[in-house]
């Protein structure tokens, strides 16, 4: 029995995380439409390098969106190089999503840092 704890847990903390990396890409397109690699580029820049954000982890997260309609996409072709990149933009759907992610969000880190700014108690 204590394994299956241990997968729930398990599957709590990949839920979590992958809650906390659609939370960023939602939020990121909030700024209009991007491709993968403006994206990527943005969430890394904006989190001073402590986030990057592989090609491996990226598109199967942008692929999961679509598919739940926070996200839709269409492709276009870039500059003179006549490259097509797939653009990502968020949905009604999306929005509606990202309050309620960003909501949680904040009352999760609220609970933290009561919890890392409580002093020990004398005793």
């Amino acid at each position: 029995m204590p394994t299956m704890g241990f997968r729930r847990k398990t599957a709590d903390r990949a839920a979590l995380l992958q809650g906390t990396l659609d939370m960023l890409l939602l939020r990121t397109l909030l700024f209009g439409p991007a491709h993968g690699h403006q994206i990527a580029r943005h969430i890394q820049q904006t989190s001073d390098d402590l986030l990057t954000l592989e090609h491996g982890t990226l598109y199967p997260a942008l692929h999961r969106l679509e598919r739940k309609k926070w996200v839709g996409s269409r492709w276009e072709v870039l500059g003179s190089q006549k490259r097509a990149c797939k653009y990502y933009r968020l949905t009604p759907a999306g929005r509606k999503q990202l309050a309620s992610e960003t909501s949680h969000w904040k009352k999760l880190a609220a609970a933290i840092a009561r919890v890392m700014t409580t002093a020990p108690a004398k005793g």
